[in-house]
């Protein structure tokens, strides 16, 4: 089987964007392209990541996107796994790619959310979950959430302002960020004192919904190295967790990323030790701490204890969202997964400013669909 590398990065501004579903992709699209110094004719194939037409008022976004970015007629397919679309997108632009079929792939991952109300917004994404059994009875992302979070504060003791410490330093992160939704520093009572949404998470507890589009060009080994600096693809685990919360054996953990995680590690030939960065699923600050856990950064229960000794800031023992993750970069549901690469990339080419992790030499990425019904974990090497 073929190595993979990315060898082309592209980001728009995530937020509230006046532009067009097709407009996002080719912003972002055309930056990978110009960053590997490629054309759309070198490609040969494009996989576009979107989680739902209804947010674009469209019944297939996918091909209106591949006419707009000019690949027609070359092969080109849309891939949709809740809010880990994007790394669903570059496993199969690797998968394509690995097993001969094309040399060069772009991915695009997209979503245009603030076309919609809030609450309109709010009951689409809702329907990723169990539809006959928790959707019907009014069941929300936060809700769900805020279960975990409720079981993980009773079992092991975590605190509502630990849980404030990482929205605190995400949004710190974001500053440095120029593609960052929100761009706003905030304390942990600023966190505090925010509305409540679904007790114990609040208003900043919570990732806003954003407009956005990012890009990766994906190479086969034989072109990669004809590339500056490829970044390889060197880990890949994936696993589907119960379509509905109450079949769940446990709340203060999501299984399926321990299960994903395992499975990467083990490809990839590494430990949670050898870990330079890592960008995780943080829509609400206990999705942050559940991953540090299940990802093994630290044991069972201490996820709360990491971020307030600071160990997840940059120059701690484990840098975590150093973009501002979902929590203040935003999640533009469909980009999300490949926003989470184009950062790794660029920290492993030591290209991040700021907010630069010195010496990053791997990274990971975790990807949750929903509340844990696909997880993806990516391991990233220069």
């Amino acid at each position: 089987m073929r190595r993979v590398a990315i060898v082309g990065i592209g980001h728009t501004k995530f937020g509230v964007r006046n532009a067009s579903l097709r407009e996002l992709a080719f912003e972002a699209a055309r930056e990978a392209l110009e960053d590997a110094k490629l054309t759309i004719d070198d490609l040969d194939s494009l996989i576009v990541g979107i989680v739902s037409a209804e947010f674009a008022k469209m019944v297939s976004p996918g091909a209106q996107i591949a006419e707009y970015l000019g690949i027609n007629p070359k092969g080109s397919m849309r891939v949709e796994a809740a809010c880990a679309t994007g790394s669903a997108a570059i496993r199969a632009g690797y998968m394509t790619i690995a097993s001969g079929l094309s040399d060069l792939v772009l991915v695009v991952g997209c979503e245009k959310m603030r076309e919609l109300s809030t609450q309109e917004g709010l009951e689409i994404m809702s329907k990723a979950a169990d539809t006959k059994w928790e959707y019907s009875f009014c069941c929300t992302f936060a809700g769900y959430y805020a279960m975990l979070a409720n079981a993980h504060m009773k079992r092991y003791g975590t605190t509502e302002e630990q849980l404030a410490m990482v929205g605190v330093k995400n949004h710190s992160n974001a500053l440095n960020n120029p593609y960052a939704h929100l761009h706003k520093k905030i304390n942990i009572d600023d966190v505090l004192n925010s509305k409540m949404v679904a007790y114990p998470l609040k208003l900043y507890d919570s990732c806003p919904l954003s407009d956005g589009a990012a890009a990766v060009v994906l190479a086969s080994d034989e072109l990669a190295n004809k590339f500056e600096e490829p970044i390889w693809i060197s880990g890949l685990g994936v696993a589907t967790d119960t379509a509905s919360m109450m079949t769940r054996e446990s709340y203060t953990e999501i299984r399926g990323a321990t299960l994903a995680a395992r499975e990467a590690y083990k490809y990839a030939k590494v430990d949670p030790s050898d870990i330079d960065l890592a960008e995780v699923h943080d829509a609400f600050t206990i999705g942050e701490i559940l991953a540090y856990e299940d990802l093994g950064f630290c044991k069972k229960g201490k996820g709360g204890e990491l971020v307030e000794e600071g160990e997840t800031e940059i120059g701690g023992k484990i840098p975590v969202n150093t973009d501002g993750g979902l929590k203040a970069k935003g999640h533009p549901l469909g980009a999300t997964g490949v926003s989470q690469a184009v950062e790794i990339v660029t920290q492993l080419r030591g290209e991040a400013g700021k907010r630069q992790v010195e010496g990053a030499e791997i990274g990971l990425s975790h990807n949750v669909g929903g509340n844990g019904q696909y997880i993806f974990v990516t391991i990233y090497k220069r």
